[in-house]
């Protein structure tokens, strides 16, 4: 299986400064781990959108695959309370 390539959204680094440093580490791991499968355990695609989501502790990750160019685009990463919301 062909390894993904990562994309971010520039929201992505604002997100992530919002969240404990302690809590960093895991969800950059596992967005890592999306490289190889995106659509691995815990992948959930998302109602009305060509998005998915993985869960790391109370903290989700929603992102976009792009098949035909092998690309996984992370959208946004944040408080399970606050992830789905619109800014």
């Amino acid at each position: 299986m062909a390894s993904y390539e990562l994309s971010f959204k520039k929201s992505v680094t604002k997100d992530l400064r919002s969240i404990p440093e302690k809590d960093v580490a895991p969800i950059l791991k596992r967005i890592e781990a999306l490289r190889e499968d995106p659509r691995g355990e815990g992948c959930v695609k998302l109602s009305a959108q060509e998005r998915y989501r993985v869960r790391q502790g109370i903290y989700r990750i929603v992102y976009e695959i792009r098949e035909n160019e092998l690309i996984v685009i992370v959208v946004k990463a944040a408080h399970r309370s606050a992830v789905y919301k619109k800014s």
